[in-house]
């Protein structure tokens, strides 16, 4: 795995755990932190999102490494 995979990986994973908590607590971090609708909320969620996309794309991409035998 790549660093951008990871980087990517680790990412998307902080964004299912503010999911969570908005989905359990109703309790928005990104929002808390960066106060609502502003730029820097948007480009949070921006990223995620990407990152999301980007870890979905790795779904379909032949695994290189994989060795048969």
């Amino acid at each position: 795995m790549s660093v951008i995979q990871k980087i990517a990986l680790g990412i998307t994973i902080v964004g299912a755990i503010v999911w969570g908590l908005v989905g359990i607590f109703d309790f928005n971090l990104v929002a808390w932190m960066f106060q609502d609708a502003s730029f820097l909320t948007r480009t949070v969620y921006i990223i995620v999102g990407l990152c999301g996309l980007f870890n979905l794309a790795l779904l379909f991409i032949p695994n290189r490494h994989h060795i048969e035998d």
